[in-house]
């Protein structure tokens, strides 16, 4: 299911218009990216958690040189699956 996927289904289920159902979807996706951002951990109870994991800079090479490269500190985001979900989807 992509997004365009996504609305199509609210708007069926909700009644919305294409439009409100697109826009009930951005402003999910917007606030739950500002929270990642903000570094808060976002929690659906049944479904999934999203959060940040830090890294700290280590030293990685090149594989096309195999030269030595420092790589700097990151912040990636993780998605963890919900007892539920994991439930549902190997019944």
């Amino acid at each position: 299911m992509n997004k365009l996927e996504l609305i199509s289904a609210l708007k069926k289920k909700s009644g919305l218009t294409k439009a409100e159902a697109a826009e009930v979807v951005q402003t999910f996706f917007d606030s739950l990216t500002d929270a990642l951002a903000m570094g808060e951990r976002v929690e659906i109870r049944g479904l999934c958690s999203f959060f940040i994991k830090e890294y700290e800079s280590y030293t990685g090479r090149n594989p096309k040189t195999g030269q030595k490269v420092t790589i700097p500190p990151k912040k990636l985001p993780f998605f963890k699956c919900g007892k539920e979900l994991k439930e549902r989807v190997n019944h």
